[in-house]
């Protein structure tokens, strides 16, 4: 919950999921914005995985959520954000419906080396009408694609923003997160 102030304010809470593919960056985008230390479920990768999990492109990944990610933020003295970092594999998907209930949106990190990675998660926000946006996580070193390009490769409807981004970068990710707010905020007025 939210904490009251000294004033006796308290700031309307927002629960915002954070989802995408395997070693597409949601753990590390969590940790680079919460101003908490944000709750972990990172096991490390065994041999167990191989063959299941795919670490194409992502071959130095060595820990993996098995649960949730948890921080919070601030973004001004009215809005704070709780962020949900969801599990990337399909065997951990069972945890998605109770972390999505009462979500007030979602951001969908997507990485261009495997971006075929987060049409699941692209799915799943759609089946359920929970606004979300794309997050295209710029690696140092990998081929950059316009917003266009990679809403276009997704098949996105018109509405849904697509933003990049490096999921290291607290401003960065800052960024994605009022870009979320101000585009739930837009369907909330055209819904009215």
């Amino acid at each position: 919950m939210a904490s009251e102030r000294s004033d006796g304010h308290v700031p309307l809470a927002v629960k915002i999921l954070v989802a995408g593919g395997f070693g597409v960056g949601k753990t590390t985008l969590v940790s680079a914005v919460s101003e908490i230390r944000p709750l972990q479920t990172e096991e490390v990768l065994t041999n167990a995985g191989v063959g299941i999990d795919d670490v194409n492109g992502v071959e130095g990944k060595r820990t993996t959520t098995v649960a949730m990610d948890f921080g919070r933020i601030s973004i001004n003295q009215d809005i704070v954000l709780y962020l949900f970092g969801t599990p990337g594999q399909d065997r951990f998907w069972f945890l998605w419906d109770e972390l999505a209930l009462g979500a007030l949106g979602a951001v969908v990190l997507a990485d261009t080396r495997r971006l075929n990675d987060c049409f699941p998660s692209v799915d799943y926000f759609e089946r359920r009408n929970t606004p979300f946006l794309v997050a295209v996580n710029c690696f140092d070193g990998v081929q950059k694609h316009s917003a266009t390009q990679i809403s276009r490769a997704l098949d996105l409807d018109p509405e849904v923003p697509v933003v990049l981004c490096d999921a290291r970068d607290r401003r960065s990710v800052k960024d994605v997160l009022i870009a979320l707010v101000e585009h739930v905020m837009t369907l909330k007025q055209v819904a009215a």
